[in-house]
């Protein structure tokens, strides 16, 4: 009965784990809405300078974007690959 007791707090604990890693998706997504509203701004000032402000723009969020991404992987590893699990 203790190993499901185990077994049921580390499932537990990885479910808000994953949960708060979850949480990691909010800087990305206000951080790309403020380049994009940046960018706009940059385009109606400068508008041959379009491509120039749209491939930094980009550049820049894909780098934000990562962190999300990571976030994810964390949260998917702790719900379907727990490594904690199989050293109970």
């Amino acid at each position: 009965m203790d190993a499901m007791l185990a077994k049921a707090i580390v499932m537990a604990g990885s479910a808000v784990g994953a949960g708060l890693a979850m949480i990691a998706g909010i800087g990305p997504g206000i951080g790309q809405g403020f380049a994009a509203g940046k960018a706009a701004e940059a385009v109606g000032r400068q508008p041959e300078a379009k491509s120039d402000v749209t491939s930094t723009m980009l550049f820049g969020d894909a780098v934000a974007e990562s962190t999300g991404i990571y976030g994810l992987v964390i949260a998917l590893l702790l719900l379907y690959a727990n490594p904690f699990v199989s050293q109970l």
